[in-house]
């Protein structure tokens, strides 16, 4: 058989002799005739036919490399990597498999365009095979330059069309996964689980081990389900309205108890109960996708601990599901409870603390903040301080022995009746400050020294709604001593917030003291995080008692979100003590 450019041709050999009806001899003769010296050879001549057959042997060529539809693809996408095109009209476009062949031109324009859009953050309208199209070049290699950038655009494009296209949840989260398999990224695949309708078989096996491992914070409720015998999405309170608290609630429960058992037991669930060990599985990459098997193989081997197997884990998982849903019931007035809850006294307890803690910490921020400041009074109150300011402020004119006739009269309107009179009248070396004795004041004795507490009481008066008026005219009886000076404005600074910080200091335990302490440290939330994990707590319940302890002693919160107010920061001292 041989092979050329117009196709396959088949030849035929013909083997001819001239010898015709020979005897066979006997087996002696043939040892004999074996031990006789060998006869020249007969030369034999070769028929035309044979000598053509040789020459098509001869004459085929070496086999060529198999070209795919996937590898020609690939090629071509290099080839465009660059290629850009100007605003182009949309045109529709539908393949189940799209290339750069299946396109008219002005698809090309327009997908060209799109790309170039995609790439610089906007992503226009389009049809979801010019998505696909687009997958394809970045699943292939094409498109980035380091593996961290090429799964970034995928997440994007997912991210920017998965409201209008479904279909993208059920291939995308899969192509991710094998997108940080083939190039060894580490990624959460709990971020596929939020965008997908969870995960299921090995790589929720894979998402269950690294969560329960090192970060149990990240779990979701998708992929708790796989380890729960109870099929919470049958519950009559889960489809109605306790879905949006069981899916936020029962991942925390789990992480709690998993720090609870940690500090009691001195390992976490996944070390108390470890699973079987893991079990070598083939993963076949890129499933319905244009992809070259060239580039990084037909599969990948992933080995895979069946931790969803553990039947004491998968015991305590189920039954902490029952509870925080019992739990949650009682909380959102839910009538009816699961039966034959069985779990241990304290974790019921830790539980049902966590839990109330957290529903009443999510209503307050539903209903916003409990106090409300009425702008209007706002600034009324900075309008009547700027008059305080202005009564006791002096300014200097630079002309000494110079008097300013005019005067500040207050006119109090409150339970005195108006009995009550100050004069402050200002010259130009200092002012002096005069109070009216009442009715009988003859205007000659001299003041005492308690002149300046009544005047500072007179302004606070002010700042409290009474009437200032200014009048050109000074009354009789009321005259300045000569050389009595303006005593200081300001108040003596007062114990009663040092006091207060002081204790509040000695109400915090050692561990909300260092809490607060390292808070204030670089990375401190970090730090803070790992310091709950040891004692078996978890850093937003130990914020929360803070805050509670602060709002109590000092009537505010001292730790915002996972920072410490500025407040707080300049009283650390009183803590430190």
């Amino acid at each position: 058989m041989a092979k050329d450019r117009q196709g396959l041709h088949f030849s035929e050999l013909v083997w001819e002799s001239t010898e015709q009806n020979v005897a066979i001899p006997p087996r002696g003769t043939v040892d004999e005739g074996s031990r006789k010296p060998k006869s020249e050879p007969v030369k034999k001549t070769t028929s035309g036919y044979d000598t053509v057959q040789l020459q098509l042997w001869d004459m085929e060529e070496s086999v060529e490399p198999v070209t795919t539809t996937e590898s020609e693809f690939v090629q071509r996408a290099r080839e465009l990597i660059e290629h850009k095109e100007p605003a182009a009209l949309f045109v529709p476009f539908k393949s189940y498999w799209p290339t750069y062949g299946h396109m008219t031109g002005a698809q090309s324009r327009w997908y060209f365009f799109w790309r170039d859009e995609v790439r610089q953050g906007r992503y226009p309208k389009t049809d979801l095979s010019y998505i696909f199209l687009h997958i394809y070049e970045l699943i292939n290699g094409v498109g980035w330059d380091e593996p961290q950038e090429g799964c970034r655009q995928l997440s994007l494009l997912w991210e920017a069309y998965r409201d209008s296209y479904k279909r993208l949840d059920q291939y995308l989260g899969g192509w991710i996964a094998d997108f940080s398999f083939v190039h060894k990224l580490d990624i959460p695949l709990s971020e596929i689980v939020a965008r997908s309708r969870g995960l299921a078989g090995d790589l929720a096996e894979l998402e269950l081990v690294r969560c329960l491992s090192a970060a149990p914070e990240q779990l979701r409720i998708e992929v708790l389900s796989v380890m729960s015998d109870y099929d919470i999405s049958k519950s009559k309170f889960y489809t109605g309205e306790g879905k949006i608290a069981a899916d936020r609630y029962i991942p925390q429960v789990v992480a709690l108890i998993d720090a609870y058992v940690a500090r009691k037991h001195g390992s976490n669930l996944i070390t108390m109960f470890p699973p079987a060990p893991p079990v070598v599985r083939e993963r076949y990459l890129f499933r319905s996708a244009v992809y070259d098997i060239s580039l990084y193989g037909y599969s990948v081997l992933v080995p895979v601990i069946r931790v969803s197997k553990s039947p004491p884990l998968r015991s305590l998982i189920t039954r902490l599901f029952r509870l925080t849903e019992n739990k949650l019931r009682a909380l959102m007035g839910y009538r009816g409870r699961l039966k034959d809850v069985r779990v241990d006294a304290d974790m019921d307890d830790l539980v049902t603390r966590f839990l109330e803690r957290e529903f009443r910490k999510a209503e307050q921020e539903e209903k916003g903040p409990a106090v409300v400041i009425d702008q209007q009074k706002l600034e009324q109150l900075a309008s009547d301080s700027e008059v305080v300011r202005s009564l006791l402020t002096v300014e200097d004119t630079g002309e000494p022995g110079h008097e300013d006739d005019a005067e500040w009269i207050i006119e109090s309107e409150g339970a005195h009746g108006g009995a009550g009179l100050a004069g402050i009248r200002a010259d130009g070396d200092a002012a002096e400050r005069v109070e009216s004795a009442g009715e009988e004041n003859d205007g000659n004795a001299e003041r005492d020294s308690d002149n300046s507490a009544k005047a500072e009481e007179q302004a606070g008066r002010m700042a409290g709604g009474e009437r200032i008026e200014r009048d050109h005219e000074e009354p009789s009886g009321n005259h300045l001593s000569a050389g009595q000076k303006l005593a200081d404005s300001q108040p003596p600074a007062s114990d009663s917030e040092a006091d207060r910080w002081t204790l509040f200091a000695s109400e915090l335990t050692p561990l909300q003291r260092e809490a607060v302490l390292t808070l204030a440290e670089e990375d401190g939330s970090a730090k803070v995080q790992r310091l709950t994990a040891g004692a078996g707590t978890m850093a937003e319940l130990l914020y929360d008692e803070i805050n509670e302890l602060a709002m109590d002693s000092l009537g505010d919160l001292i730790i915002d979100g996972e920072e410490l107010t500025e407040e707080c920061l300049s009283m650390l001292d009183y803590i430190k003590r």
